[in-house]
């Protein structure tokens, strides 16, 4: 029986390539939650627009996204996408770091697909009369929005917008399939140099369910303490 042994890989090269596909990962996250929210809230505007043909296209985006896999965005975005670019420019793509970017993208689209239902549900939940009284004061559509109802809207949604964010984390894993340097790619690089592959995946586990957790922790506290009216609904 293989005797299991932690220490080689914490130390020396192993450890190093560990700690850059954490940082990666965790970098995905909080760059493509940068993005994803304010297209999330413009995403759910469309959809609660007065004008029809505004909320057809916020629905198709959100029903086009949501019922294609995350894998085949990653793909699409970085196999598809840079072919439709000029050769100057796609020679440029590809020698950078074209990985990164399309994982990024991906994650963007689709988190932000999700997002915008939970803030839709969010400014459904706050009373329509806040937002009439606004426009019979003078308030444009987008400004009542903006200045009124978005503010409660988004205090109410903070919790299920965490618990996107944690989806979020546990999403970044799949770009390993573009060969994004995260922390399932360099797990199987420090897997196939070590062999030992318990130890590398146990480590793995606890990275992702450590962040997972303080995530949970956050969407908690927020529920009971940020946003208690928005929890009780």
């Amino acid at each position: 029986m293989p005797v299991l042994s932690f220490a080689p890989l914490l130390q020396g090269d192993y450890l190093t390539w560990l700690l850059q596909g954490l940082r990666l990962s965790l970098l995905l996250t909080g760059l493509t939650l940068l993005t994803a929210l304010p297209l999330a809230v413009f995403i759910a505007l469309l959809r609660l627009s007065p004008w029809r043909a505004l909320r057809v296209i916020g629905e198709g985006y959100v029903e086009a996204v949501r019922c294609v896999p995350l894998l085949v965005h990653m793909l699409f975005w970085y196999f598809g996408v840079p072919e439709l670019l000029p050769a100057g420019i796609k020679e440029k793509v590809y020698a950078g770091n074209i990985e990164i970017l399309s994982a990024w993208a991906a994650l963007t689209l689709y988190t932000a697909a999700y997002m915008s239902e939970d803030i839709r549900s969010g400014v459904r939940a706050v009373p329509g009369a806040q937002l009439d009284a606004a426009m019979a004061l003078g308030f444009s559509f987008l400004a009542g929005m903006r200045l009124v109802v978005l503010p409660q809207a988004l205090r109410i949604t903070l919790p299920p917008l965490l618990s996107q964010t944690l989806n979020l984390w546990k999403n970044t894993s799949i770009a390993t399939v573009i060969g994004a340097a995260e922390l399932m790619t360099q797990a199987q690089r420090v897997e196939s140099a070590s062999f030992r592959g318990f130890e590398t995946f146990a480590l793995v586990t606890v990275a992702y369910l450590s962040v997972s957790l303080v995530l949970t922790g956050l969407a908690q506290w927020a529920q009971h303490v940020v946003s208690p009216q928005g929890a009780k609904r």
